[in-house]
């Protein structure tokens, strides 16, 4: 997503608001909406790869780390239910 999505996006928005959209209009506009959200979650995704916990005890927990381990354990709960 770069600065021209962006104005895009708004371009979209204020015509919808001032006199509609077509329908190839509309596409591109829920298109580029789409593109956006995913680029946000991902740069947060990554923003929150960087965190880490500090435990009472003093230890560090990478969130990553919680992640991974919650992913793994997702994926053999998914295994099971299946069989």
């Amino acid at each position: 997503m770069n600065e021209n999505d962006i104005k895009r996006i708004n371009e979209l928005y204020h015509k919808s608001k001032r006199e509609g959209l077509t329908e190839d209009e509309k596409k591109e506009q829920t298109a580029l909406r789409k593109q956006y959200v995913e680029s946000i979650r991902k740069n947060i995704r990554a923003s929150l790869d960087n965190v880490s916990i500090v435990e009472p005890d003093g230890t560090v927990t990478d969130l990553k780390e919680i992640k991974s381990k919650k992913d793994s354990s997702k994926n053999k709960n998914s295994r099971t239910k299946k069989l």
